[in-house]
């Protein structure tokens, strides 16, 4: 059985091809990391596998033989070539050539799940857009189980810390919102050619039913979220007014009273409750 270094070599050598820098491209070459994304996924046969970047087709051939369908979303039309060449007999295989940004995920899921059980997520994410592809996945409501990707290490920290905790940051209850995660597996930047500059992690987020707090919307519950982590050092009441979300600073230690958190709190101290109902005051008196 060849292992997914040599093959990764035989690949680029047959294709002429490098890693795209540009991209953030880094292919994975760690054989124990392969079979623990795969584990952790828990694809079983009635599932709908979605691929973020599949790059040469690693994790993609491991995947088709345990979904029923997977697609995949590939931005780089180097890698397009090489996937539709490699899985052109399978006959459980999408393959788009699209940006995942900007692609119209509820409707592909729509125009595919069929009677598939589950919808479950599977990548390794260029670390310059983790973030944003992430949230993406959340926000679109998508009706998916799970979301199995790895990121840079750092990321993984923050993401799968606890609110409150001292690397929690914005993401982290933007991600707690929607889900529960974890770490699954640390990946030593050896583990990938060329090697990255960081270490990476594979992280699960299991999907909720419904969030974890009630808020009365959204995009201010976020904003205010976001405001308290823009100056770290800064305190949450600084994070409000220069975000220009609330500027009355009376009405603010109303706000607070009214919820028992001090003026001098630092947003990185409050849970995820308390934002919740930190947004939900400030949505009413708009």
């Amino acid at each position: 059985m060849s292992s997914s270094l040599e093959d990764t070599k035989f690949i680029l050598r047959k294709y002429n091809i490098t890693a795209n820098k540009k991209l953030g491209q880094n292919f994975l070459i760690n054989d124990n990391v392969i079979e623990n994304i795969i584990e952790a996924s828990n694809i079983e046969e009635k599932d709908l596998v979605i691929e973020i970047g599949p790059g040469l087709g690693t994790l993609t051939s491991k995947l088709l033989e345990r979904a029923e369908k997977v697609i995949a979303i590939e931005l780089d039309d180097k890698m397009i070539s090489i996937l539709k060449d490699r899985f052109k007999l399978y006959n459980n295989f999408i393959l788009l050539n699209d940006d995942v940004l900007k692609i119209d995920l509820n409707s592909l899921i729509k125009e595919n799940v069929g009677d598939l059980e589950k919808i479950k997520i599977v990548a390794n994410l260029p670390y310059y857009i983790t973030t944003p592809i992430i949230m993406k996945l959340l926000e679109d409501k998508l009706g998916i189980y799970s979301i199995t990707v790895m990121v840079q290490k750092e990321v993984a920290d923050r993401i799968t810390a606890m609110p409150g905790d001292k690397l929690s940051g914005a993401i982290t209850y933007s991600v707690n919102y929607y889900a529960e995660a974890k770490k699954i597996v640390f990946v030593d930047k050896s583990s990938f050619i060329p090697a990255p500059e960081v270490d990476s992690e594979v992280i699960k987020l299991d999907i909720r039913k419904t969030p974890v707090v009630e808020v009365d919307n959204e995009e201010m519950f976020f904003r205010v979220i976001k405001a308290s982590f823009m100056q770290r050092r800064k305190t949450l009441v600084n994070g409000l007014v220069n975000s220009g979300i609330i500027t009355d600073k009376v009405r603010i230690k109303e706000i607070f009273d009214n919820i028992g958190i001090d003026m001098n709190i630092r947003g990185e101290k409050l849970t995820i409750e308390q934002f919740a109902e930190l947004s939900n005051l400030i949505y009413r008196d708009i």
